[in-house]
């Protein structure tokens, strides 16, 4: 009789617990509704006045054209380009005419038409922006 008590209690428990599980469901709160959403930046007007509105980007320095002077022309070419293109196309020339001290790579040995631009024989790489601008307009 003792092992049938045991078995009913067991059954029990387990009645028990699913009830108060049961319950517990029953008695949490529904879920929030959720928060209506933030209006984008998208929705909003934009004024004519900005360069994004237009679908115009503002230029960077680098792609705005630069007319080179005539003795930069000698070596870039006569043709409005940009910044960036002048000191491709130089590059491209020093290496060409193999004008990069062998011993020191970030030094240029100017030939005549270089030597124009820098105003003397040898200048660094560093400074080739510097003496490139005063070619430009």
């Amino acid at each position: 009789m003792a092992a049938a008590k045991k078995t009913e209690t067991k059954t029990e428990a387990k009645t028990t617990a699913a009830k108060t599980t049961a319950t517990k469901a029953e008695t949490k709160s529904p879920a929030k509704p959720k928060a209506p959403a933030k209006a984008k930046s998208a929705d909003k007007p934009k004024s004519a006045a900005t360069p994004k509105a237009s679908g115009a980007k503002k230029p960077n320095a680098l792609s705005v054209e630069v007319k080179p002077s005539a003795d930069l022309a000698a070596i870039v070419g006569e043709k409005p380009l940009p910044r960036s293109e002048v000191v491709s196309k130089t590059w491209d020339y020093i290496k060409k005419h193999k004008l990069q001290n062998p011993d020191d790579g970030r030094e240029i040995l100017a030939d005549a038409n270089l030597e124009k631009i820098f105003g003397k024989k040898k200048a660094t790489m560093f400074e080739m922006n510097k003496f490139l601008n005063a070619h430009l307009s």
